[in-house]
Order: structure tokens, then C-alpha cells, then sequence
């Protein structure tokens, strides 16, 4: 059996929760190995719906669940969404949950950071959650971080903490605020200590005692590869590795550990937040979509931007990530449509593109390049198999994976678990 790593293809909210939901209940162990709880999944099974951020999503099935090493932790807000989750009848403890020791925290000095950084940016602004993600990563960069097993010696933390506020301490002050509160965060850190600590471990021997047994893994990624700090479209991206490389070293298993790697990408493509976008819509179809998909964040609730299908940029995540597959999700949002448009290529100053350039101007200079294709008046909602789906949308499937250079692998219908056509299964493969 492989082991499988789970990317979103897209800048995230592809509808990774239900697709790693649903493969979650098929594996044995589901660890997060980047981000922060600035990933919202949202995953319903039966008449329940979990809002999850921080948490792998294999929890809800009491699937072994961890949090990884390249997992920016905010132990506050980690607190809350385990007892939201327990108050809808999760169970949560050490046998099915454990956080990489080695794990950076998240503190209230970065949430203001965040803050502080967006409101002075102006019209500059990169459209960050504003939870601390971003200034987290500095720190564990800077060799300044906080981390988990910090917790287990707060009265050591001395030099620690004279290096994290000399670097604070100076941002702060041209911003016009005061210094850190350090025994204001101390307490803080003592109070939240034993209810994290109870979790902590290293996480990487427990999954390779997992992986010797011959289990499997699942590898769940957040946000998207258009949202990679280094592949994205830079500076409005997120501030860690997203792509399918990271599971490796973001878990503490090697990268011949990850198996096969599927990314997720909508039937359509949305962004939330600022930055380039060739095949946005600011119309009626793009309203359509946004309306008829539910296009809001998990997390922050902002709306999304919608527009058509975009090959090029998910032929060129597929091509950086290694992907083996794709989950196709919310194909239903489609369904009405006479006419759907996909991106085959872009222009750019008199030449024609068929890949996105790097350089922010360009990206947000390109214009998309549309092959139309007839719609479908039947539905797929619901659809199970083949034969449940419209001849049309067939054909929009296969034509999509002609253009992106990658399979199929899962095509999903709706938000439900069982809402699923499996074409080939990433366990087995």
C-alpha cells in the first residue's frame, strides 16, 4: 500500500477537507507538515459539519493524527478548536493526537506583528490572515523561535527570550508601540504549557515506527501550491513551502516516504485576498459561480474572487509538486452552464505564454488565451460514478486532463464523504 501526499493546486480552498477526509478514513495516521491555522477545511459527514484549521483532518474519523515540525503552532487557538471539536462529540487524546516537539509556537507578539505590518502597508497590503503565521516563520528562520518543547523549561528561557524581544522590541518601537510584555508572556506560556506539552513528543519516531508496520500515511498539506513562498505568485503568497516536497521535511520522514502526491483542484479557480488572477471574472458568471459554490473563507469569512478554469497555472503546480493525480472538486458548480471556458494560455506584450512568469508585473499583466467548450444541462450532483454524469462534463474532464498533463485520479460532486468517483485509488497506486 503507498502512502499519500495531499496539495492543494490551486491558492487553496480547493476542497481539500472532504477529499482528505474521505482518504483519512481509508489510512492510519494524517499528519499536517506546514502552515498554521490559517487553513480552513470544512468537512461534513452525515448532519454534522467540523470547521477545522490547525487540526489534521483525519481527527474526526480518530484517525492518528499529527501535527508536524513545519507546522507553525498557535497553542491558544489549538486549545479552543479541540474543545469545539469535543463539544461536537470528538474524542481527542494522546493515543490519536500528538504535536512535533520540535514544533514552532505561535505568540501574541506575532499576531500583533501581523497586524501592525498590514495596516501601515496601505494599498501594499498582501491580504495575510493577520493570525501571526508569516512573523512566526521569520522567527523560526531567525533562530529566535519559540517552540513546543520550550514549554517543558520556561525557566530557562532567558536567552531566548533576550533574542525574540531584542528583534520585537526594535519592530515594535517604529511602529510607535511599547516592548514586549515578557512576564505577561511568560504567564501566558505557563498557563497554556500543560495542555499543550501533554501532546508533545517526537512526532517523527512515531511515524516511523507507524511507517515499519507497514500503515499508511496520509500527508496533508494546506493552502496551495499558487501560495508557495518560493513558486507562488510572490510577494502575495503564504510564508512556508507548499508544495509536495515539504511533506518530507516538514513530517520527519524522508521525501521516499510520501508516495503518491494528489493535488486538488476545483472544476473552476478562486482566490481570496490580493495578488494576480488572468481568469477572474467580475461579472455575472463570476457572481454565479461565487454564489452557486459558496465561495467564502473558512477561516476569515472574506470572499472569494471566482473565475474560469485556469490549465496553465495548474499544469505548472502539477509539473513543481510531482503530482500523480487530481481530485477534481465542486464540478457541480458548473452544471447549467451553456458555455464553459478554460485558459490554455496567456499574452504577453506580443507573445504568447504557456506558463506563468514570475516577475509580479507580468503576472499581473497576462491575458488569458479561452478555449470554449459547450456546457451541460444535466446534473452532477451527487454522482458516484461515470455513468451519473452528463456526457459534457466527461468531456470537460478528459479535456482538462489533456491540458494540465496530469490524471485523474478522484472526482468529487459534492461536500458529502461518499459524493465520489474514484477513477484510481492513491492507496494502491
Amino acid at each position: 500500500m503507498a502512502n499519500v501526499t495531499v496539495i492543494g493546486a490551486q491558492w487553496g480552498d480547493e476542497g481539500k477537507g472532504k477529499i482528505v477526509d474521505w482518504l483519512a478514513s481509508r489510512a492510519d495516521a494524517v499528519v499536517r507538515f506546514q502552515g498554521g491555522h490559517n487553513a480552513g477545511h470544512t468537512l461534513v459527514v452525515g448532519e454534522q459539519v467540523y470547521k477545522l484549521s490547525l487540526l489534521p483532518s483525519g481527527i474526526v474519523t480518530g484517525t492518528l493524527s499529527i501535527i508536524g515540525n513545519g507546522v507553525v503552532l498557535d497553542p491558544w487557538h489549538l486549545k479552543s478548536e479541540i474543545a469545539k471539536l469535543e463539544s461536537q462529540g470528538v474524542v481527542i487524546n494522546t493515543s490519536n493526537f500528538a504535536i512535533a516537539d520540535n514544533c514552532p509556537l505561535i505568540l501574541p507578539l506575532h499576531r500583533d506583528l501581523d497586524g501592525l505590518r498590514e495596516q501601515a502597508a496601505g494599498a501594499g497590503k498582501i491580504g495575510t490572515t493577520g493570525r501571526g503565521i508569516g512573523p512566526a516563520y521569520e522567527d523560526k528562520v531567525g533562530r529566535r523561535a519559540i517552540r513546543v518543547c520550550d514549554l517543558a523549561h520556561l525557566d530557562s528561557l532567558d536567552a531566548q527570550l533576550d533574542r525574540l524581544c531584542a528583534h520585537h522590541d526594535a519592530l515594535r518601537a517604529g511602529f510607535g508601540q511599547p516592548p514586549v510584555d515578557r512576564e505577561a508572556l511568560l504567564t501566558e506560556l505557563r498557563e497554556i504549557a500543560p495542555f499543550v506539552l501533554q501532546y508533545a513528543e517526537p512526532s517523527w519516531k512515531r511515524l516511523q515506527t507507524v511507517r515499519k508496520a507497514g500503515a499508511r500515511i496520509l500527508f496533508e498539506g494546506a493552502q496551495g501550491v499558487l501560495l508557495d513562498v518560493d513558486h507562488g505568485t510572490y510577494p502575495f503568497v503564504t510564508s512556508s513551502n507548499t508544495v509536495s516536497g515539504t511533506a518530507a521535511s516538514g513530517s520527519g520522514l524522508g521525501p521516499n516516504a510520501t508516495g503518491f502526491v494528489l493535488g486538488i483542484v476545483k472544476a473552476y479557480t478562486t482566490r481570496v485576498g490580493s495578488g494576480p488572477f488572468p481568469t477572474e471574472l467580475e461579472d455575472e458568471t463570476g457572481q454565479r459561480l461565487g454564489e452557486r459554490g459558496h465561495e467564502f473563507g473558512t477561516v476569515t469569512g472574506r470572499k472569494r474572487r471566482c473565475g474560469w478554469f485556469d490549465a496553465v497555472l495548474v499544469r505548472q503546480s502539477c509539473a513543481i509538486s510531482g503530482v500523480t493525480g487530481i481530485a477534481l472538486t465542486k464540478l457541480d458548480v458548473l452544471d447549467g452552464f451553456d458555455k464553459v471556458r478554460i485558459c490554455t494560455g496567456y499574452r504577453l506584450g506580443g507573445k504568447v505564454l504557456d506558463y506563468f512568469p514570475s516577475h509580479a508585473a507580468d503576472q499581473a499583466g497576462v491575458e488569458p488565451i479561452y478555449e470554449e467548450m459547450d456546457g451541460w444541462n444535466g446534473t452532477t450532483a451527487g454522482a458516484r460514478s461515470w455513468a451519473d454524469l452528463p456526457a459534457q462534463a466527461i468531456k470537460y474532464i478528459q479535456r482538462v486532463q489533456e491540458l494540465i498533463e496530469t490524471p485523474v485520479a478522484l472526482v468529487s460532486t459534492s461536500p458529502e464523504r461518499e459524493d465520489t468517483i474514484l477513477v484510481r485509488d492513491p492507496f494502491v497506486d
